[in-house]
């Protein structure tokens, strides 16, 4: 049953936009807000300014009324001096109003009555300093204390408050434009923040239907995984099995060829000889080239017998039932040095397996001299068989060309059957070769309750 996997939330794009949006929104309000608001201040500082220039224009005024009434009560020069500074006041405060209202038509207006108020002011204190240096001293005392410039300077303090109260007005309206501005950033900051709390909001709402979909797309992914470790344990137990039964008949078929050979071609074999021998005994002397090949037909017949033993062996081991493991094992080792040319050196003890192991451990030695004698070109071989801790332990070592066994692949069947073989019983299979340092075979099966001698 296949496992179908969930779709995966992918995260919405529209959710992030409307985020960067947003903080775009707050940055650009903010810095139109911190724009305007410094317009304000600066705005507000040019008031504060215009209203000190007001001020210093009266105060500049008083001060040359002062100084000119101090130059006609007692005569002296230095009382000029003050007088002379406040007109200077006078042009420099005209000269910075003019500047900042000369663009406003009802500040200029008053601006342009201040002029002309001031003007007259500074004629009318002009006058009696005039006579005073001109020697009419009484003259120009009875000018200034006739009263004619204190309506002038009333008029003066009239027009500035005046001015002054465009200019309140003015900073009023600052104000109020200040205020507009802070309410409008703190509207536009909380709605802002509201939206941007809605988004954060359905991202985490988001976030949390993406967690669980990747949790239930984990979980899915483990059942799936689960399921194909096990169709994997169970294909794989299937094809052990099938090789098991596979190998089971295979030494089945042999033995049962063994059987037939040992049977049918033996009796075969032997009735040959003994009709040989009857025709020998009948012949007697005569015939001397008969009897020679009747003698060589004997021969062949033995040779028959011998290659029929050996094939008998290879097939079906006899001598594994009747001498045990440890003498069939000798005597293969002896066969194979008498066959390669190839010293065996045997460290064989008895041991204890079941028949199966017994003959699995025989195949195992058997395919490895078989391989030894194609392809390792060694001069020694040295077959163990031990066991301890439970374990027998059978190996095949020798000092050949070796070879590496990364490189083995898939067609290696020899050695696939060797450990297919091994584990099988339960068994460990161990290979171990490297480029001139030869050979090493070692399987490790399971003791048994029977000794193998």
């Amino acid at each position: 049953m296949q496992t179908h996997l969930p779709t995966v939330v992918t995260r919405n794009p529209l959710a992030i936009l409307l985020l960067v949006l947003a903080s775009i929104a707050v940055v650009l309000i903010t810095e139109d807000s911190n724009q305007r608001a410094a317009a304000l201040v600066q705005k507000l500082g040019a008031i504060a300014e215009n209203r000190l220039h007001l001020y210093d224009l009266t105060k500049a005024v008083l001060d040359a009324e002062s100084g000119q009434r101090g130059y006609l009560l007692t005569g002296q020069e230095e009382y000029l001096v003050p007088y002379t500074a406040a007109l200077k006041s006078i042009d420099v405060a005209f000269a910075q109003l003019d500047a900042a209202y000369g663009r406003e038509p009802r500040s200029a207006e008053l601006l342009k009555k201040l002029h002309s108020l001031t003007e007259t002011k500074l004629s009318e204190l002009a006058i009696p300093v005039k006579m005073q240096k001109e020697g009419r001293r009484q003259t120009g005392r009875e000018f200034t204390l006739s009263g004619i410039g204190q309506e002038y300077m009333d008029a003066i303090r009239t027009t500035g408050a005046e001015l002054l109260q465009v200019e309140t007005h003015r900073l009023q309206s600052s104000q109020n434009a200040v205020s507009d501005i802070l309410l409008f950033s703190r509207l536009g900051v909380a709605l802002l923040t509201v939206v941007s709390l809605m988004l954060v909001l359905l991202n985490m709402r988001h976030n949390q239907a993406f967690k669980a979909q990747q949790e239930l797309h984990q979980r899915a992914m483990r059942l799936e995984q689960e399921r194909l470790r096990t169709e994997v344990a169970r294909a794989t137990a299937q094809l052990v099995e099938l090789n098991q039964h596979l190998q089971t008949a295979r030494e089945d078929e042999r033995h049962r060829i063994a059987r037939d050979l040992h049977d049918e071609l033996g009796a075969l074999l032997t009735a040959a000889k003994l009709d040989v021998a009857r025709i020998r005994s009948r012949l007697g002397g005569t015939a001397p080239e008969a009897q020679e090949r009747l003698q060589h037909l004997v021969e062949t017949l033995n040779a028959g017998i011998v290659m029929k033993r050996r094939i008998i062996e290879d097939l079906w081991p006899s001598a594994l039932k009747d001498l045990g493991l440890v003498a069939t094992l000798e005597i293969l080792g002896r066969e194979f040095s008498k066959s390669a040319g190839i010293a065996v050196h045997c460290t064989l003890e008895p041991v204890q397996l079941t028949t199966n192991a017994q003959l699995v451990a025989y195949r195992l030695v058997q395919e490895a001299t078989t391989n030894i004698a194609k392809y390792a070109r060694a001069s020694n071989v040295w077959l163990c068989l031990a066991s301890g801790n439970g374990q027998v332990e059978v190996s095949v070592r020798d000092d050949g060309t070796g070879f590496d066994t990364g490189q083995v692949g898939n067609k290696a069947h020899g050695l696939l059957g060797m450990r297919f073989r091994v584990e099988a019983e339960a068994g460990v299979f161990e290979l171990v070769s490297s480029p001139g340092q030869g050979t090493l075979l070692r399987a490790r099966l399971p003791e048994s309750g029977a000794t193998s001698a």
